[in-house]
């Protein structure tokens, strides 16, 4: 048939509809003519169709109910992205009730959060990409096949969002501690991996089985598997099959002389023995009444007052800012980057319980930052007081890279600089750092006890002219 005609006849954003376009004849055209005089016009008019009007009540989503039934695999196997041609014609097929209903979801989601033509065509596409690829048609759609997306030139996260707000997601990603465990784990005997395994899950999503234990963070748990992994394969190396098998003297024994990997080791074991002993998996506790060996400290060292200076001057509005926030009230990074709009009012930043009047070159800053970000994403519903091109369009915090990775500097290390230039100026007093930056007389004590240190005490005056200071 004649393109023309067909090009001619479909509706705006959807395929041609072959069978329709051809019930009546087809209308044939001289070639190289049509477009000279319509196309301007046309793609004027598709302009105004397709434009995202701002969108006063939410749009209501078509009726689509997924198929409780799933074709199951015997195996799964990769996708064959050869057939391009076949794969082409799924997408050029006519849309499916499920497909309008992420449209709708789409298209009110791209008003509200002001998407640009180009991403809402991408995740349109996309999610017929998806569709063509199931293998149960109508079925809900698996995280992990959207993250397969950038393959096919698809984009995943912005996907993700509207297959979960339509509800067609499932969820079935790996936390990275899981592949961490599993790949230190794969050689060790069947009866210790299913012990570790249940501590594991016990640590991941908690217990409300008695005794009752709340979810750890994931990056403990890798600690602990870093400490335990090269002692866990030696014994699986001298005979042991099972963690019920270890002794107190084989425990000890195997411990690391000193060092991080000692504690990590320490901490991990502890932690395992726990949760087997109260699941019964195990008759004794080897690490009862060890005694877990402390931690060296590290010293907190000045940075250079010229490179705070830099950053605090940095052409980059957000890096400024952010810089400005810790040189000057020592925030940490996880506080920044959890900072809200709402957190700042009146001159002051009210974090958690505490109330910190921000300082003048802070408030400076801070200012032109909020600026510049209500010039560049005027439209934006992002409640983060810190954004980026990826994240104004969404409700998530930047990365905690953000905007750090723009300067020679870590927020960690800026912090500490901080706070050892108060220490300076107050002579050690330890409960003024608790009140300033909500420090525990621990913590207080660290920065207290560098003030006789040898090293530190020769570049005081010269640090003393840090602009964090005061």
């Amino acid at each position: 048939m004649c393109l023309e005609e067909g090009r001619r006849a479909k509706e705006p954003t959807r395929a041609v509809d072959y069978a329709a376009v051809t019930r009546n004849g087809q209308q044939i055209y001289l070639a190289n003519l049509h477009h000279a005089y319509t196309q301007g016009e046309t793609r004027r008019a598709f302009a105004v169709r397709t434009r995202p009007q701002p969108v006063t009540t939410p749009l209501r989503p078509a009726a689509f109910e997924p198929v409780r039934w799933r074709q199951l695999l015997l195996f799964r196997m990769p996708p064959n992205y050869a057939d391009r041609v076949a794969l082409k014609r799924k997408i050029d097929a006519p849309d499916t009730d499920m497909l309008a209903h992420c449209d709708v979801v789409l298209r009110d989601r791209a008003a509200r959060h002001s998407w640009s033509k180009k991403l809402t065509n991408e995740v349109r596409r996309s999610i017929k990409l998806l569709q063509a690829l199931q293998d149960t048609p109508g079925a809900k759609i698996h995280a992990s096949d959207v993250l397969e997306l950038p393959r096919l030139g698809g984009t995943a996260l912005s996907t993700m969002e509207i297959l979960d707000a339509a509800g067609l997601l499932i969820d079935d990603r790996t936390l990275a501690v899981r592949h961490y465990f599993a790949k230190h784990t794969a050689d060790l005997p069947p009866k210790m991996t299913e012990q570790l395994q249940l501590w594991l899950d016990v640590m991941i999503d908690g217990s409300r089985q008695a005794p009752r234990r709340r979810a750890r963070h994931p990056q403990t748990a890798h600690l602990h598997i870093l400490g335990m992994a090269s002692i866990l394969r030696s014994w699986a190396a001298a005979g042991h099959e099972s963690l019920a098998e270890i002794t107190k003297k084989e425990y000890l024994a195997a411990l690391p002389d000193r060092g991080a990997h000692r504690n990590f080791a320490e901490q991990g074991f502890r932690s395992v023995f726990r949760i087997l002993k109260a699941r019964k998996q195990v008759f004794l506790d080897p690490t009862r009444g060890v005694k877990l060996t402390p931690v060296t400290a590290s010293i907190p060292l000045p940075l250079d007052t010229d490179a705070i200076r830099k950053a605090l001057n940095s052409p980059d509005l957000a890096c400024a800012c952010a810089v400005s926030m810790v040189a000057f009230h020592a925030l940490t990074g996880p506080q920044v980057q959890g900072l809200l709009l709402t957190d700042v009012r009146d001159g002051k930043l009210y974090l958690d319980d505490r109330i910190i009047p921000l300082a003048d070159p802070v408030r400076a800053r801070l200012r032109a930052y909020l600026d510049h970000r209500t010039l560049t994403w005027p439209n934006t519903l992002n409640p983060h007081l810190f954004i980026n091109r990826r994240t104004a369009h969404r409700l998530t915090p930047a990365s905690r890279n953000f905007p750090w990775i723009k300067v020679d500097l870590k927020p960690q290390a800026l912090r500490e600089d901080r706070i050892l230039q108060e220490i300076y100026a107050t002579g050690g007093d330890v409960r003024r750092l608790s009140d300033l930056f909500g420090l525990s007389i621990e913590a207080g004590l660290r920065y207290a006890n560098t003030l006789e240190h040898a090293d530190l005490a020769e570049n005081r005056v010269e640090s003393s002219s840090n602009p964090g200071t005061g």
